[in-house]
């Protein structure tokens, strides 16, 4: 791609007529964003406009195509009722280079946006397999020309004092450029902090025969894991998780989780590869949670890291991943991400084309498990009235959403309730998918405690799918054993690790790996899983509905799912094609 831009240099003065050429074609120009919210977030500061010779890399998100094609392709390889589904030679995932073949974006928009950056000046672009995304190097100078409005800022904040570069104004694009590009990403989004909590310690009397917190052992004595419940070491199954805006974990870390709290089952002793670039600053304990947790419950199974941490300043982490996703051949079967931002605050260009990207994964047999956040079903005001606020990626229909329980005593390993801070809810961007109508209609229709009809869009897509425990965790992080930690972020990586051990049963048959798993979890009435029927999560603090938001109850709810593993039983459902 580079050098298809650079063919053929035009001199400066050409370069300007060249621009100017698409706005007047145009006539006008036009915003792809127009309903982005731009909000500084709380604890970011600005430090003054960035200098206009500052370099930046932005990426152009271009039109695909095909997209409902695709969506027909992935229920026919995840949905129980397809004839595609099931057979060891029907089924078959797309690869990358078919998912490329289908929604590539056609050749007039590859050469009309060549041609608009060319004459702009942007060097040093870089595309991915799918040709879908372009990134760019371009000067502050020659990107406000570019992005017209658009005027750039650094800015500090999180807990790392990381530092960014973002525009607090809109940009506009060539009204020439609306059927070939959906957005620019690098302008507005903020990288979301982590929702991690650190927990105070129940005080319970006495401790014979209690637990201090949640650790290996406990997860695989809760899910009724035995010894034998590991990888065989013998496939080329692989598990994922991805951490963004510098956290790192550190080998180091690991290898004292595994020594303090892996004495009883096989497990691999280090990451297998990290994608990306591996910071050498302090660990996160985000970070340090998600890889000892994804291998300790998928244990002894080769563990990849996706490390997207926003090295440049104008990059956006969660984007990175995306774009690394559509640029690998040969991926895991199954990735967990603990990143969330809220629908609202995200544009509908943005949502909407980053959906595609799951849909994407999807059709190539990916089982992507998102966190469901730590807010319960969130709160906002819209017009002087109060809504629930549902969390994106959470709320997107091709991706299993983890929410979170905790133990109804907090020292024992018994039953489960849910864990307050359990995202869930329903999406009011995305409508509710075939796979979970049934579902979803018999919570609505027998719930006696449902929240008022105004808080939630009812219609939308409803989250989570299923739950983990998310309370009470140890994490080891900068060589310090850490207790009490809690977070979806945690669940996500215990229910993925499982999936993972159930994918080395289906390879080891010579089955495909599980796939983009809703279809067939909300087809099987969550058979397998313990049912969380007790506990409601946070909301809004109104005399309305006084913080409490939806209630679990039997079935599937929208706080637990259908509830969270008992693994044998859960691979006696899902071991069969």
């Amino acid at each position: 791609m580079t050098a298809d831009l650079q063919k053929g240099r035009m001199g400066p003065r050409a370069c300007l007529l060249g621009l100017l050429a698409l706005f007047v074609a145009g006539k006008c120009s036009y915003s792809p964003e127009p309903d982005q919210q731009w909000t500084l977030p709380p604890g970011w500061v600005s430090l003054g406009r960035a200098d206009p010779e500052e370099e930046l890399s932005l990426t152009f998100a271009l039109r695909q195509q095909n997209l409902e094609r695709l969506s027909e392709l992935v229920q026919a390889v995840s949905d129980p009722g397809s004839s595609r589904y099931g057979s060891k030679t029907e089924r078959k995932y797309l690869t990358l280079e078919d998912v490329a073949e289908l929604v590539r974006p056609s050749p007039l928009t590859l050469h009309t946006v060549q041609k608009w950056l060319l004459a702009a000046g942007a060097r040093n672009c870089h595309s991915v397999t799918t040709q879908d995304f372009l990134t760019c190097w371009l000067s502050v100078r020659q990107a406000e020309l570019l992005l017209s409005g658009a005027e750039f800022h650094h800015y500090m904040g999180g807990p790392a004092e990381t530092h960014v570069v973002r525009s607090p104004r809109p940009y506009r694009l060539p009204k020439a450029l609306a059927s070939h590009v959906d957005f620019v990403g690098g302008l507005h989004r903020f990288p979301p902090t982590s929702t991690l909590r650190q927990r105070p310690e129940p005080q319970v009397p006495g401790t014979v025969g209690l637990h201090l917190g949640v650790t290996p052992s406990v997860i695989r004595e809760r899910y009724n894991l035995t010894a034998q419940d590991v990888g065989s070491g013998t496939t080329n199954n692989s598990q994922a998780c991805a951490q963004f805006l510098e956290q790192y974990f550190h080998e180091s870390d690991l290898a004292e989780f595994m020594r303090l709290f892996g004495g009883n089952f096989a497990h691999q002793a280090s990451v297998a590869r990290v994608v990306g670039q591996q910071g050498r600053g302090q660990a996160g304990i985000e970070a340090s949670l998600d890889v000892e947790y994804l291998m300790s419950a998928g244990a002894n199974i080769s563990t990849w890291v996706y490390s997207s941490p926003g090295r440049h300043e104008s990059q956006e982490p969660f984007l990175q991943w995306l774009l690394l996703l559509s640029n690998e051949s040969a991926l895991p079967h199954v990735h967990t991400v603990s990143y969330g931002d809220d629908e609202d605050s995200l544009s509908s260009a943005y949502i909407q084309r980053v959906n595609t990207e799951l849909m994407k994964a999807a059709a190539r047999g990916l089982t992507l498990l998102f966190a469901s956040g730590d807010s319960g079903a969130g709160c906002w005001s819209v017009s002087g009235r109060h809504r629930f606020r549902p969390s994106f990626p959470a709320s997107s229909p091709y991706v299993t959403t983890v929410g979170g329980t905790s133990f109804r005593n907090p020292f024992r390993v018994t039953d489960e309730v849910v864990d307050y801070i359990s995202g869930g809810g329903f999406s009011n961007v995305f409508p509710r998918p075939s796979y979970q109508e049934e579902a979803v209609a018999q919570y609505l229709s027998s719930s006696p405690h449902l929240p008022p009809s105004s808080y939630f869009n009812a219609s939308g897509r409803a989250y989570p799918d299923v739950a983990a425990l998310s309370d009470g965790y140890w994490v080891v992080s900068n060589h310090v054993p850490i207790p009490w930690v809690s977070g979806t972020s945690a669940s996500t990586p215990v229910f993925g690790g499982l999936l993972s051990l159930i994918n080395e049963h289906r390879i080891l048959r010579g089955l495909p790996p599980l796939g983009f798993l809703n279809p067939r979890l909300y087809q099987q009435h969550g058979e397998g899983l313990f049912d969380v029927t007790r506990g409601c999560h946070e909301s809004c603090l109104n005399e309305e509905v006084e913080g409490q938001g939806f209630c679990s109850g039997p079935g599937w709810d929208p706080v637990t799912g259908w509830g969270t593993p008992n693994f044998p039983a859960l691979l006696k459902t899902l071991i069969n094609p």
